[in-house]
């Protein structure tokens, strides 16, 4: 897939850096450094030796290392998205607003469509793009205050109560799978829809409003962390019409995503940042 695609994101998350009270010079060279620490172009020692007095200074918060670990036991939550039974129907990006109750402007799961070709001679790509859960996430190392970090079976938590709102870990995301909560609401057109509780975290915060967390902070896919802890799979999952979507235990060799993810056909978004996605594609 074309990296244009992705790009547009990219562009995104650097004018909401722009938009913020903090530096966007420091966001910038911290999230290209952290980008070279997936590519394992430097250790996480240098980069927090490089910026822990920057990050004094502008946050007034001690740096310290993410400590990002590879937990060998338990489950490692991975998704395996078929190209070929992508119909472009948009089911995932719906199911996951209505799940997570994400705001105007956030979409944890959107579908990038590129054609190719003229009439007739025409093909068409749907490409699903949820946060890509990275076992080297430039996300996690950049976050000055450690509101975000990896867990122990492979999703990229976003603690939005730690979170400053900075919007380093967005420009640092190659993805750009990450959002910032401006506070924009649905309640004009859906009414009670501030009241509703947003259960992507698992906990009842009570009535959306300005100056209450997830408002002013960032925010991601978690691969539907409170579907997990009931069992279920994530809402994109469970609701796509072509059943193009598989989630499993990628530690497993017998699961199917195991399986899939070995396929000759399987690939990864932009393997050379380095950051090793745990959501494959097969062509």
């Amino acid at each position: 897939m074309s990296d244009r695609l992705l790009n547009q994101f990219t562009n995104v998350a650097k004018k909401a850096l722009e938009a913020s009270k903090y530096s966007t010079t420091l966001g910038m060279n911290m999230a290209e450094d952290a980008r070279r620490l997936s590519r394992a172009e430097m250790n996480e020692e240098d980069f927090v030796r490089k910026y822990q007095g920057m990050v004094q200074k502008e946050f007034g918060k001690k740096m310290e290392l993410a400590g990002i670990e590879e937990t060998k036991d338990g489950p490692k939550w991975g998704m395996v998205i078929d190209l070929r039974k992508c119909v472009g129907c948009d089911t995932c990006t719906v199911s996951c607003k209505a799940e997570n109750l994400t705001p105007p402007g956030i979409s944890y799961n959107v579908v990038l469509v590129e054609e190719k070709g003229i009439f007739p001679n025409v093909s068409r790509t749907n490409t699903p793009r949820p946060c890509m859960q990275c076992d080297k996430p430039p996300c996690v190392t950049v976050c000055p205050v450690r509101a975000t970090y990896k867990s122990g079976d492979g999703i990229v938590v976003q603690d939005n109560d730690r979170c400053i709102g900075c919007r380093y870990c967005m420009v640092a995301c190659p993805y750009g799978a990450r959002s910032f909560d401006f506070g924009d609401s649905y309640e004009g057109e859906m009414l009670g829809y501030g009241a509703m509780t947003a259960p992507d975290h698992g906990m009842d915060r009570g009535e959306r409003k300005k100056g209450h967390s997830p408002i002013g902070t960032v925010r991601k896919c978690t691969f539907c962390f409170h579907r997990l802890q009931r069992g279920e799979e994530p809402a994109c999952v469970e609701t796509c019409v072509g059943d193009a979507r598989y989630f499993g235990d990628l530690n497993d060799p017998n699961s199917v995503v195991s399986k899939m993810a070995s396929e000759a056909r399987a690939f990864r978004m932009k393997e050379e940042y380095g950051t090793e996605p745990r959501v494959y594609y097969l062509r």
